[in-house]
């Protein structure tokens, strides 16, 4: 298993190198600091689901892509113990890669985790991006930004993920399973 800044570092040079951009290049397309780019293919820094977010969309490919380990033997992750986690910056929310879709598949699955307060709201993945979520614990307010749905343990909720959505616990402890496919 190897640490996860020295993955993202390898993900995003040779995605970068891949589509023959520059560091400036992809740093305009994804919004943020061309210095940001530059540590994180250093293996520095410490970033946020929306930087990571933002790059995987400007490289065209899934957030996963950025955090896989390549694992394809049986994986057993304890809750609590996963290497994958990656918080917000703009809210108490944490994404955990629980399996990232092998090549020529279109499915990640991750364990989402969040605490009251500010909401975490996504910008459109790519055109055809669905997002399938269960709520495991708490209760919490999800799916479009503009008409979220309030969810409790065991409720199952699909949505667009190619349009603006919401993540946003109600109660303390809140939790789910959610497996984001493209088409």
């Amino acid at each position: 298993m190897t640490d996860l800044g020295d993955r993202i570092a390898t993900t995003l040079r040779r995605e970068r190198e891949r589509r023959d951009l520059s560091v400036s290049e992809l740093a305009r397309r994804a919004g943020v600091a061309k210095a940001t780019v530059s540590q994180l293919e250093n293996g520095g820094g410490n970033p946020s689901v929306e930087t990571l977010w933002a790059l995987a969309s400007a490289l065209e490919v899934p957030f996963a892509v950025l955090v896989d380990e390549g694992v394809r033997s049986p994986t057993l992750i304890r809750a609590g113990e996963a290497a994958t986690a990656v918080p917000s910056s703009a809210s108490d929310y944490l994404a955990v890669l629980l399996s990232a879709s092998p090549p020529h598949a279109r499915r990640d699955i991750y364990l989402l985790s969040a605490e009251p307060g500010s909401p975490r709201v996504s910008d459109p993945h790519p055109r055809g991006t669905v997002e399938h979520l269960v709520m495991v614990t708490g209760r919490g307010r999800v799916g479009p930004a503009d008409d979220p749905y309030d969810l409790s343990p065991g409720d199952y909720l699909s949505y667009p993920g190619d349009a603006p959505h919401v993540f946003e616990a109600l109660t303390a402890g809140m939790s789910a399973v959610c497996v984001v496919e493209s088409h």
